[in-house]
């Protein structure tokens, strides 16, 4: 084999124009030119003893960011989903859980996210082999299918997936279907059910390539959901069809329900009308036009369910109807985000300029969100609750926010976002449909553009 001495950029000893390849000078000059800078040094020395985070951050914001709010809701514990991708569920039941208290009279309660996790997991499973049915004709390389074949069963997903779970199936309390080892760390079980699902793709296509019905297929698709169930339930434990319910209030009361299904606890014990809110999304790319309704291909869980759509809005609306939420309503607010963005863990703080990474690397870092959304560079990562806000002469500054990691991060797993990170990196609220303005309810009624299925806007589901 020979290795052939690189020069400067684009040269080779045979031809010093052909392009495209690093050269030896050009990398002297860049180590010169880096020598050449005291600061290079400075922040060299800095970097490789503490972690960048720690040298960017900006303490003038740091110390100027408190937590406290002129409308605070919460005054509960935070939960905590582990090593899981289960976020949105344990925000849609910690937004249920505030009526649930009030109701039982208790001052901390949980509904059970090992329960509707299970049906998630079941009812996904079901959605990507119809997908794998519906798509059969097409190559196996074939950019959805294979989109498909990436995504058979995450994690992740939406509010109107979590609101077609409670609508089905009920909920239940924690007691009646605790935590398992694979609910708190999904990664062992879900290699076992995507490999299932996968088997279970190939059974469906090699059907179809020998002329089955689509009978046969769903016979298929039967026979894997079987295995799937199976799985889950040793996993996760069966789902309790129903269950007796009794509890000591904050006084040391002791209350009875009795014999209740999942369905019937759901509708005793959840005081917000779910079924009739909407999703805003703020998403600024070329050819996302606001006042517009969006989905996305394939983005689902229950077939039958309520479809994932959004409503397009500038991001002032959708602080606007946030902020009206916690003030006039007493609600918190389910949101998704791109949370891992300029934040500091510890004590909990978000803000735009939260690390000055470019004066530390000398470099710019300069996409807007709308240029982050469209190369990559951005996407909703997290979902959780505001339960307070902090309004200064009539407009938001800082926002209180209910996060699902446990209580080490933060103020006792609560954080703080400054109203300049809601701008860059907030991206979807659920509210009530009747608090929008007339035009916007109208929207709603517009059929939804559709987005390819790997669109950044569906990728809290995975």
């Amino acid at each position: 084999m020979t290795i052939q001495t690189p020069t400067r950029s684009g040269e080779t000893e045979s031809d010093p124009t052909a392009g495209g390849a690093l050269g030896a000078a050009q990398v002297a000059a860049l180590r010169h030119a880096f020598d050449a800078e005291p600061r290079n040094r400075v922040a060299q020395n800095a970097v490789t003893r503490t972690a960048i985070d720690e040298v960017a951050v900006n303490r003038d914001i740091v110390t100027s960011t408190d937590h406290t709010f002129s409308h605070l809701l919460d005054k509960w514990t935070v939960t905590d989903q582990k090593q899981s991708g289960r976020c949105w569920l344990f925000a849609g039941m910690n937004l249920f859980r505030v009526g649930a208290m009030e109701q039982m009279d208790l001052e901390g309660f949980e509904f059970s996210q090992t329960y509707l996790f299970f049906w998630d997991k079941f009812e996904r499973a079901n959605y990507f082999l119809e997908a794998m049915i519906e798509t059969s004709d097409r190559p196996v390389d074939d950019r959805v299918v294979a989109w498909l074949l990436d995504h058979p069963v995450d994690d992740g997903g939406q509010w109107n997936m979590f609101a077609s779970l409670v609508t089905k199936y009920g909920l239940a309390p924690k007691a009646v279907m605790p935590e398992t080892v694979s609910s708190e760390r999904t990664m062992p079980m879900n290699r076992h059910l995507v490999q299932r699902l996968r088997e279970g793709a190939r059974d469906i296509r090699d059907l179809r390539d020998e002329g089955a019905s689509t009978s046969a297929l769903r016979e298929a698709k039967d026979a894997t959901l079987e295995a799937v169930f199976r799985i889950l339930s040793i996993h996760l434990g069966t789902p309790p069809e129903r269950f007796d319910w009794q509890w000591n209030d904050k006084d040391k009361t002791f209350r009875r329900d009795g014999e209740l299904t999942p369905q019937a606890f759901a509708q005793k014990y959840v005081n917000i009308p779910f079924d009739d809110y909407v999703c805003l999304v703020n998403d600024p790319r070329p050819g996302s036009p606001y006042g517009r309704t969006f989905t996305v291909e394939y983005l689902g869980n229950v077939v039958g369910g309520e479809p994932v759509r959004y409503l397009n809005v500038e991001v002032d609306v959708m602080k606007d109807l946030t902020m009206r939420s916690i003030v006039e309503r007493g609600e918190p607010v389910w949101m998704g985000c791109d949370v891992g963005k300029m934040m500091l863990r510890d004590q909990g703080i978000w803000d735009a300029k939260m690390f000055d990474y470019g004066a530390l690397y000398g470099a710019e870092f300069d996409l807007d969100k709308a240029a982050r959304l469209r190369y990559h560079q951005t996407y909703m990562t997290h979902a959780m609750l505001f339960t307070g806000v902090d309004v200064v002469h009539g407009a938001p500054r800082r926002w209180r926010v209910e996060n699902s990691w446990g209580e080490k991060g933060g103020r006792a797993g609560f954080y703080v976002m400054n109203d300049s990170w809601f701008d860059e990196y907030m991206f979807e609220v659920a509210v009530r449909r009747e608090d929008l303005p007339a035009d916007l309810q109208a929207a709603l009624e517009q059929e939804p553009i559709v987005l390819p299925a790997w669109d950044p806007m569906g990728a809290l589901a995975h």
